[in-house]
């Protein structure tokens, strides 16, 4: 995890810290209020432990890119299929 991706951490869990504070002054000590508060301390303990101790990056293999021709298909695979969504369900199949 590079220094800005924990920067943007930090910074999006002390929003949350805020948004949590706004919702204690307006609900008071609510059980969900306090599940949050809970939620959010486990979240700052987590993201200090990613912190100091980061877990081994996986190395992912690159994606297969699959090509899809732009050559003109069988239309006759489409003949009787619906245009969902489009309405006229009677109407003949437009070219």
């Amino acid at each position: 995890m590079t220094r800005s991706e924990i920067a943007d951490l930090r910074y999006a869990v002390g929003q949350l810290r805020q948004s949590i504070g706004a919702l204690r002054t307006h609900y008071g000590d609510a059980n969900s209020v306090r599940r949050l508060e809970n939620d959010l301390e486990r979240l700052v303990i987590d993201a200090d432990e990613l912190e100091q101790s980061p877990p081994q990056e996986i190395m992912r293999r690159p994606q297969e890119t699959i090509y899809v021709p732009d050559s003109k298909s069988d239309e006759a695979a489409w003949m009787g299929a619906q245009d969902e969504g489009l309405g006229f369900h009677s109407r003949p199949r437009t070219k």
